[in-house]
């Protein structure tokens, strides 16, 4: 039977977290410490001219959610300017450690939960509009966000998720018809841009400072009301919690993570702001910001010019970045378990996960099965690729991709070898130095000889390759072009990038150039090479 859709504004809300969590009462939403509380009752601040700019069908259809005007009662409660009846909108409280340093509260500084849906197959989804104004954890900001980010935010979501990636979503990205005043690189250069308001949404947005704030503040009775609403809500197949089982949680939330951060390493994404208040409890990725993906390949890289100094959540410190985070969320939920040492299996579990399942993605990748080679010589081959492609400065997308196409030559017509892997470095590499092509073509013709050695026909191998190998991903001079045609009152390229990325790994002929390296222009363009954690 086909659900009909619903307008949202229309929608039947539940509040499970406003009414299993101790909350502040409704009141004003200036910026101040909320101690003792979850969350804040809060209302959204209503904008001048909401209009809507993009749209998720898919995730709209999940929800049952009809696709609404540009202008009207459903686009105002995307922006905050009307609420539905059974909505009791809140700001979530929690604190965090941001580049290694507690910041004691930070919550939800911009973004405002409406509520949850029931969507069509049972499961909940909560609705959180980024972007919707001033609540008690803005600080000292505005509680409003650019055009600029939430497309970014709204884009990304919706990208990752079709590549597979664990994530919340997207469901819509309205204007305001306001301006934002921001200092893009923090600079001295504040200048007004366009406004926006983003609706996310994921089962829950409790993160990893949501648990922090708690235990920092000795506020027990919280962490365990906080802990066994997420395992009753979220994690019910544990069990009713219990000691034993908040360190079964925890051992899941470390196994959810550590696929999570494989995920991110094999598809060259970079998120940019590793702070524990932008992990998500559920393993899901969470607050785009200044994310990128590898264009060259370099492990150091990180978009992020607040990172510069350190690099600390640059690409290749994701996994060790993820095991820190772990770290301070143990830290934080010792008061719930009988011995502190019962948590360290947890952490154990994270590396072990992590390390099993970055390789089979890797092995699956390259199209190797486990053959007739020994397992240390692939292990071997796994490991000596990141240095190779370091070296040579590879399109790390481009790579994985035309080397699927590279297959059948390497594997059935080893006379045409050398030739086959010189245009494969022509194509994937930044860099014209034979020097700095000797390590990958060196690697390259091991890897031919162990292809080989597959007793898979070529052409299956290249056609799974294909199927896990992305050829269109959110290359941020995309998203940037994206941005100044929607900043110009443009959509087409919006609009056009949006269909692409929902079939990254089909071969849409009719799209190539979007799967082209970035363009000269693109090097030192602001939003392209850098970016800040501006909104």
């Amino acid at each position: 039977m086909t659900l009909a859709s619903s307008s949202i504004d229309q929608a039947t809300f539940h509040n499970s977290f406003v009414e299993e969590l101790r909350g502040e009462p409704a009141g004003d939403n200036r910026p101040r410490q909320v101690p003792g509380y979850a969350y804040s009752r809060v209302t959204p601040t209503p904008v001048h001219d909401p209009h809507l700019l993009a749209w998720s069908d898919e995730l709209a259809a999940l929800l049952g959610l009809a696709r609404p005007a540009e202008r009207g009662p459903a686009v105002d409660v995307l922006a905050g300017n009307r609420l539905a009846p059974t909505m009791q909108p809140f700001a979530a409280r929690y604190g965090g450690h941001q580049f290694g340093s507690w910041a004691g509260q930070l919550g939800d500084g911009r973004a405002i939960s409406l509520g949850e849906l029931a969507a069509t197959d049972g499961t909940r989804w909560e609705i959180q509009l980024k972007g919707a104004g001033l609540t008690p954890y803005s600080r000292r900001a505005d509680g409003r966000a650019v055009l600029r980010s939430s497309l970014r935010e709204f884009l990304c979501s919706e990208a990752m998720h079709y590549l597979g990636v664990p994530t919340t979503r997207a469901l819509s990205l309205v204007a305001t018809g306001e301006q934002v005043v921001r200092d893009m690189f923090y600079n001295g250069n504040p200048q007004p841009e366009p406004g926006a308001v983003v609706a996310r949404v994921a089962p829950t947005f409790v993160r990893f400072g949501s648990f922090q704030i708690f235990t920092a503040n000795g506020e027990i009775d919280n962490l365990r009301a906080l802990a066994d609403y997420v395992i009753r809500r979220h994690y019910p197949e544990l069990g009713e919690p219990s000691p034993a089982v908040y360190v079964r949680w925890f051992e899941e939330v470390c196994r959810r993570t550590a696929v999570l951060v494989a995920h991110w390493m094999t598809v060259g994404f970079v998120h940019g702001v590793l702070n524990t208040d932008n992990m998500s409890i559920l393993g899901l990725t969470i607050d785009y910001g200044p994310y990128g993906w590898l264009e060259p390949y370099e492990p150091d890289w990180t978009p992020n010019t607040t990172d510069f100094a350190t690099h600390r959540y640059a690409f290749g410190q994701q996994p060790r970045v993820g095991m820190w985070n772990l770290m301070m969320l143990a830290q934080a939920l010792i008061p719930l378990v009988a011995d502190v040492q019962e948590l360290r299996p947890g952490l154990d579990l994270y590396a072990a996960t992590y390390s099993k399942t970055y390789h089979m993605r890797l092995r699956q990748k390259l199209g190797l099965t486990a053959g007739p080679a020994p397992r240390e010589d692939d292990q071997a081959l796994l490991t000596d690729l990141d240095a190779a492609l370091t070296a040579a400065q590879a399109d790390m997308t481009r790579f994985f991709r035309q080397l699927a196409h590279a297959v059948p030559s390497l594997k059935d017509a080893a006379d045409r070898e050398e030739a086959t892997l010189q245009e494969l470095l022509a194509d994937v590499s930044y860099t014209t130095e034979a020097d700095a092509h000797e390590p990958l073509l060196t690697w390259l013709r091991r890897y031919a000889q162990r292809l080989r050695q597959e007793p898979t026909p070529a052409g299956i191998i290249r056609q799974t390759m294909l199927a896990v190998n992305p050829k269109y991903v959110l290359r941020n001079y995309l998203a940037a072009q994206a941005i100044e045609g929607a900043e110009a009152g443009d959509l087409t390229f919006l609009n056009r990038l949006m269909q692409v990325l929902k079939t990254p790994f089909a071969e849409q002929p009719e799209h190539d150039e979007l799967a082209a390296k970035p363009p000269e222009w693109a090097r030192e363009k602001p939003g392209c090479a850098t970016l800040s954690c501006s909104s």
